[in-house]
């Protein structure tokens, strides 16, 4: 089972075993991106080349021997300012979409199991939601609780869920509809035996190819939250500030944008690139077709 580009599920055949082990060029792209961001990220948890803090570097140096990547107009280093940046964004996009994907299963496989009124009010809920854009919601709840790590990841997570639950009640719906279902509820299986034998292992290869997909949302929103200001709060640094920060001086100084910008770039490509090999690997008649 896995889905359409419109997010419905479908049944397709099963690959010989061969071929589905043998991963398509966009998964091995897409794991490539994600690994090098993710090797950036553990570094600067051990060494980066200048504290946030130092300023002894000049105003808007360009890159060179002792700043990589230059300065910024304070005179702080560029390279160890994007290499924590991308830890951040790292954190947050991964802590959000942990914390909507966990939030939205439980609530799409309640959904599916509660009788059809009650599964059609907690739908007509999630649409409601989802009317509204993650970011929006994101930003609210950053602007009434405070900004801080935290408060941005649970912020990012609890605006996705809804997209998260929808998708997930569709899928355990259909999967509760099935034959082998009745049989399982007729033979004396439990709710919990039949959502974890049944339901989970049918909708997790849709699922995760959308989780993908949610990652480089989140860390869409991250860096658009930072930019407005209500992201992570300084003394660290975080992508989308720094391109804010470098917006007043992109035609003197483009240096200063081209990195966080490039790190954000291969975050959703990587992303966007993981879920469309995972899609062919979970759907063989898609990358046959092409």
């Amino acid at each position: 089972m896995t889905t359409t580009p419109g997010l419905e599920p479908v049944d397709v055949p099963v690959a010989p075993r061969a071929r589905r082990r043998r991963p398509s060029p966009t998964l091995v792209v897409g794991v490539v991106l994600l690994a090098v961001v993710a090797a950036v990220a553990a570094l600067s948890l051990v060494w980066l080349p200048y504290e946030l803090s130092d300023t002894s570097g000049g105003r808007l140096e360009p890159p060179g021997p002792d700043h990589w990547l230059g300065t910024d107009t304070l005179g702080r280093d560029l390279l160890s300012q994007t290499m924590v940046g991308t830890r951040i964004a790292l954190t947050v996009g991964l802590g959000a979409t942990a914390v909507a994907v966990v939030a939205g299963v439980v609530v799409g496989i309640l959904a599916a199991l509660t009788p059809p009124w009650l599964d059609d009010t907690v739908a007509s809920a999630l649409d409601i939601l989802i009317a509204f854009p993650t970011l929006l919601l994101a930003m609210l709840i950053v602007a009434a609780q405070g900004s801080s790590l935290w408060t941005v990841l649970l912020a990012i997570g609890v605006g996705a869920s809804a997209v998260v639950a929808r998708f997930t009640r569709i899928l355990s719906r259909r999967v509760l509809s099935q034959q082998y279902v009745t049989a399982a509820r007729t033979s004396g299986t439990g709710v919990p035996g039949i959502v974890v034998r049944h339901v989970l292992p049918n909708i997790w290869p849709s699922l995760v190819v959308n989780v993908a997909v949610l990652f480089g949302v989140a860390v869409l929103a991250e860096a658009s939250l930072s930019y407005l200001g209500l992201g992570v709060p300084p003394p660290n640094a975080s992508l989308g500030r720094l391109l804010q920060e470098a917006q007043g001086t992109v035609v003197t100084a483009p240096w200063a944008a081209v990195a966080p910008g490039l790190v954000i770039v291969a975050m959703v490509l990587g992303a966007n690139f993981l879920a469309d090999g995972l899609r062919d690997r979970f759907d063989p008649t898609r990358g046959r077709s092409r």
